[in-house]
């Protein structure tokens, strides 16, 4: 018998039982559709994650004050890294394109009759494009600013927006802890982050911070930018090195400093993206096999039900081959319409979320054809049992069954 004549007759059989047949078709629908679904969603957090860490600047090391333990967090003084570690860094080390020493704290800043409390971050000249922050009018500090401590300011766009409405503060005064500083740029916006506003800041020379505004003379934190990704393990054994010589850390002893890169934030957040999605998938997966099982068990009442057919056919001269291949072909047309109906399913869901609740959700072609494919193999897979079942149906028995 053509291979076309039983998959004639197959198609006769899922149609002349519709509901049964998309019944049985439902598990993998929603299998696929999960598949899909999961996969994009833990995709589009994967990608969401990395352009947030990338805000900040892509091939980042970052030197902090204070041991760092196994639970990342710090111990021991926080006060031992000072202005000139930092210039020294600048000076001595090779293969890096800007360092800036950093420190931080909330103040209270005011404008007119508007106030409000953000953060004052003390940078050096080179951090706002490391950082990668634009300038939207106006300038940043020099180095000459930085050394003088002059008393100047740059202003996020979140800071621009709530002090100054449709004013241009270029040239404006704005009093910080009651102190007048100069105000000589502004800031693009860069988006608020879930836990943080990089746009609710403003940006003033470390020195100015440190001797005029916190009363302070240590940093907070250098960050330093490589020039290119393959050489931030050098550097930061670099830095090391240079730092313990400066601090007098002898061979044995624990630093009081440590040095973490972005790349090692990209590699860990990104992992966790990919176990995120892959526990995801394994869900979905899981529900695709159980839409098999349905798969099977239908096709095995079909093959109780047609026992006195397939007897007949048996008889009249059909082949076992013949037999299995219909039921074989029954099944695969079931997953590969649940496969079919999953696909409009999952990208429907996928976009739906990602316009209504204004998440991330990436419906990429390996995802749909990883789950259509899988579909198919299950179709297969739990097809074959009831298929061989039929064809080893003893033909007098068969024609005896009522």
């Amino acid at each position: 018998m053509l291979i076309f004549d039983l998959i004639r007759m197959a198609l006769r059989s899922l149609v002349a039982n519709k509901l049964r047949t998309f019944l049985t078709a439902l598990g993998i629908i929603i299998g696929v559709g999960s598949v899909i679904s999961m996969i994009s969603l833990g995709e589009g957090a994967r990608k969401q994650t990395l352009e947030t860490i990338a805000k900040f600047g892509t091939n980042i090391i970052s030197v902090k004050p204070g041991q760092k333990s196994r639970r990342h967090v710090r111990s021991g003084k926080v006060e031992t890294l000072v202005l000139e570690d930092a210039r020294a860094i600048r000076e001595h080390i090779d293969r890096i394109t800007g360092v800036s020493a950093e420190v931080y704290q909330s103040a209270q800043l005011k404008f007119g009759n508007k106030n409000r409390n953000a953060t004052v971050r003390g940078t050096e000249e080179d951090y706002y494009w490391m950082s990668n922050f634009q300038l939207d009018k106006g300038r940043y500090f020099a180095d000459t600013e930085v050394r003088t401590a002059r008393r100047v300011a740059v202003l996020g766009a979140t800071v621009t927006k709530n002090l100054f409405d449709n004013v241009d503060p270029i040239g404006k005064t704005l009093k910080v802890d009651g102190q007048n500083f100069l105000i000589i740029g502004t800031m693009v916006a860069k988006g608020a982050l879930s836990w943080f506003d990089p746009d609710d800041q403003i940006f003033i020379p470390v020195t100015t911070a440190q001797k005029r505004l916190f009363g302070i003379n240590y940093l907070q934190s250098i960050d330093v930018q490589a020039r290119r990704i393959q050489d931030i393990d050098v550097i930061k054994q670099d830095i090391e090195s240079l730092l313990k010589r400066r601090h007098n850390i002898r061979e044995g002893q624990d630093n009081d400093f440590h040095v973490q890169n972005s790349a090692e934030w990209l590699n860990s957040w990104g992992n966790a993206a990919k176990t995120f999605q892959y526990l995801l998938g394994g869900i979905a997966f899981i529900s695709l096999m159980v839409g098999g099982i349905g798969i099977m068990n239908i096709m095995l009442v079909s093959v109780t039900e047609r026992t006195r057919e397939i007897g007949i056919r048996i008889a009249i001269g059909a082949k076992k081959r013949e037999i299995r291949q219909q039921f074989l072909i029954e099944s695969i047309f079931i997953s590969f319409l649940g496969g079919f109906i999953g696909i409009l399913m999952g990208a429907g869901v996928s976009m739906g979320v990602s316009k209504l609740g204004g998440w991330d959700m990436i419906v990429s072609v390996p995802s749909i054809l990883l789950a259509f494919g899988f579909s198919v193999i299950v179709g297969v897979f739990f097809g074959l049992y009831p298929a061989n079942k039929a064809a080893n149906l003893n033909p007098i028995d068969a024609l005896r069954y009522e």
